[in-house]
């Protein structure tokens, strides 16, 4: 896949990411992509450490679920590592 196709994959399984995990994230667009290529490359490493995929075309809908499934781990353990934003000031 060219540079341009893991900029589309990656805002896309990020959107779709920041849509599936609860809680409130306040992710820009540059932010919400980042997480999406991070996340794609971090599912695709899984899924071919456990020997059940790998990422492949841009049309691949593995691909797709492989990237959006490490778009929402990767989500998850940015908002347990930020803690509680946002709560009243003392």
């Amino acid at each position: 896949m060219g540079i341009l196709a893991w900029i589309v994959l990656g805002l896309i399984s990020g959107t779709i990411a920041r849509a599936v995990v609860p809680g409130r994230t306040d992710l820009g667009c540059l932010t919400t992509t980042a997480v999406g290529v991070l996340g794609a490359l971090i599912g695709g490493a899984i899924a071919s450490a456990a020997d059940v995929g790998e990422l492949g075309s841009f049309y691949d809908g593995g691909t797709w679920g492989l990237a959006v499934v490490g778009s929402v781990l990767l989500l998850l353990v940015l908002q347990a590592l930020g803690g509680r934003r946002g709560g009243r000031r003392r």
